[in-house]
């Protein structure tokens, strides 16, 4: 009998890539999305709402696991709308899937929800594994981002689901050939954009995707690991040094520099915050190479090659 894996807010370029990857694997898969689509091969796609009980709980009964993806893009300002949708999108999604769950007389048996590795505190010094301190610095602007982290989290684990495994996956920046941030600073890095951003001394956490579906099976698969894990490559770098392997990557020789008050007046009229630049992450897998599990792209030299 094939799985059925219940992916929510699985419409987005994490969501799409891992749908190919269980859809590989012959299993069945759910996703839950406002905007359904036709159907691909292996994929049902149904309509919720991510707050309220729907048809699509009993889709949920008998599965054998449920990844929560919902989110609203924080790429954009914060203003008081954007932030109420920000933590709503998050906090009401995460509440009804434990609902449906605490609701089934087969829950599933593993629950991976969505989290961030922004909760980290800005440094340049200490890594930063699931030990690592949490919490806001005026520094890097991001008091608004560990609130939503805190809620995000608190929500899931305030969920009455005992018979079903949870995990916080804590996701720093994912590298894709095809989507996520990659794309984008390979653009830069062509048209002589590629320099170091601000100071360059921030640290940049990041994944290659190919690690990020082998970590979120993996973690299907150890059915005593629970909490919060670190989903990042083991070498954390600073941004300078990142930009550097970019220019490299795409055969730039030159890469111009972008300094803190270009951003920030770039930051307005591309209707984003500077903080998702500018805040340094250096945020390493504790739990999994604790528990032995092997990177495949560790470097993001051999990253790079292999997705530019």
């Amino acid at each position: 009998m094939s799985k059925r894996i219940i992916l929510a807010g699985g419409s987005g370029f994490l969501g799409r890539a891992l749908a190919k990857r269980f859809c590989e694997r012959n299993c069945e898969v759910v996703v839950l999305t406002r905007t359904p689509r036709a159907q691909m091969d292996g994929v049902e796609e149904i309509a919720w709402d991510a707050k309220s009980l729907g048809e699509w709980v009993r889709l949920v009964e008998g599965a054998d696991a449920v990844i929560n993806l919902t989110g609203r893009s924080v790429d954009c300002r914060y203003t008081t709308a954007n932030r109420r949708a920000i933590i709503a999108s998050r906090v009401d999604s995460t509440r009804v899937l434990g609902e449906a769950i605490a609701g089934c007389a087969k829950p599933p048996r593993v629950w991976l929800n969505s989290s961030s590795a922004t909760i980290y505190k800005h440094t340049f010094t200490s890594p930063m594994d699931e030990a690592g301190e949490t919490g806001a610095t005026s520094e890097a602007k991001d008091e608004f981002s560990i609130e939503v982290i805190r809620q995000w989290e608190r929500a899931l684990g305030e969920a009455q689901t005992p018979a079903t495994r949870k995990v916080a996956l804590r996701i720093t920046m994912v590298f894709g050939a095809a989507g996520g941030v990659f794309p984008v600073l390979r653009r830069l890095a062509q048209f002589g954009l590629g320099g170091r951003m601000g100071s360059g001394r921030q640290f940049v956490s990041w994944l290659h995707l190919e690690d990020f579906l082998r970590a979120v099976e993996w973690l299907l698969a150890q059915e005593n690991f629970s909490g919060p894990v670190n989903l990042a490559a083991p070498n954390p770098l600073p941004n300078a040094e990142m930009m550097r392997l970019m220019r490299e990557a795409v055969g730039a020789p030159l890469g111009l520099p972008a300094t803190e008050w270009m951003l920030e007046v770039g930051a307005v009229f591309l209707r984003t915050e500077t903080e998702l630049i500018l805040k340094s992450r250096r945020v390493v897998p504790g739990r999994l190479l604790a528990a032995g599990f092997q990177f495949q792209f560790a470097d993001m030299r051999v990253a790079l090659r292999d997705l530019a």
